[in-house]
């Protein structure tokens, strides 16, 4: 029987000396949710926080409530549906707001940027497709997508410089990470397809931040509004950062931040943060990294 979750503390409130605290948080509408984030903001203190499904085309954006807590802004909107952006206290370079490989499509689902402090980290943002309903051309969108995704996964990886993916990717990556994987054997979130996809990029060799440093079932970043499922604890965990192993070996935690759910017009999905080590780069590492990034681009 599923039982009611229990309501953790905030995620590592205190962050590490030489560490930057980066969030991965679909919102489910800027324009609903505004001010909610903006106390999360606040509680949480992420360096860095990467937002999907805003809901806003790029101008409507509220860029101006976020710089004024100290966040650079960046985006890529659409109206009302999807939409990506980046908040950051760090300097943000080198935006790129298309995923490669199909010059049609329109989608906003996307955004890379260059995060430079003591060590620069191309961070990128993205919210893939659901798939629903399948079989359909919304299913054949998502392999699709999944299959520009791993062509840019493959990119990364060959350029060895401290990288990530992150974001919703509306992919169920094994039968632990639901509550009742009965629910999804036929939903594009979980379908073999969907999976295999997945299985593709993390084989290339990125790492699962979460699953990095924790184990076993009862761990969700999604709970849908219906039914009840907050109230029993009836998740899934969609959210996810896939790490470069460059990246992957300065990962110092990774948690989700459920405590969210439970407040004033939550989104249905919980913020999934990251604590990455940094450290003053030599000078020589500085220089490679800079031509490792020339020669990617």
């Amino acid at each position: 029987m599923l039982q009611a979750p229990v309501v953790a503390e905030l995620a590592f409130p205190f962050k590490e000396t030489n560490t930057v605290k980066i969030a991965s948080f679909n919102i489910n509408g800027i324009k609903a949710r505004a001010n909610a984030l903006m106390t999360w903001l606040r509680e949480a203190q992420p360096d860095v926080a990467l937002l999907q499904e805003i809901k806003s085309v790029s101008e409507n954006f509220p860029s101006d409530l976020f710089k004024d807590l100290g966040y650079n802004v960046a985006v890529n909107g659409q109206k009302s549906f999807n939409g990506v952006a980046i908040l950051s206290k760090l300097p943000i370079e080198d935006i790129v707001t298309r995923l490669p490989g199909d010059s049609e499509d329109d989608q906003a689902r996307w955004l890379e940027v260059t995060i430079v402090g003591n060590q620069a980290i191309r961070m990128c943002n993205l919210y893939l497709p659901n798939g629903n309903p399948t079989p359909g051309p919304k299913y054949d969108y998502k392999l699709s997508w999944m299959r520009r995704l791993h062509e840019k996964a493959k990119q990364l990886i060959d350029s060895e410089i401290p990288a990530f993916m992150a974001g919703d990717y509306n992919i169920i990556p094994q039968a632990e990470d639901a509550a009742n994987i009965g629910a999804w054997e036929q939903d594009a979130l979980f379908l073999p397809e969907s999976r295999a996809e997945f299985r593709k990029i993390l084989n290339l060799g990125f790492t699962d931040a979460f699953r990095a440093k924790h184990n076993g079932s009862g761990h969700y970043s999604f709970w849908d509004y219906q039914a009840g499922a907050w109230d029993r604890d009836d998740g899934i965990r969609i959210d996810h950062f896939l790490l470069t192993p460059q990246c992957a070996d300065l990962l110092k935690n990774c948690q989700i931040d459920k405590h969210i759910r439970s407040k004033e017009k939550p989104s249905d999905h919980v913020p999934i943060l990251s604590l990455i080590h940094i450290s003053e780069p030599t000078r020589q590492e500085a220089i490679s990294y800079a031509v490792l990034w020339v020669k990617k681009k």
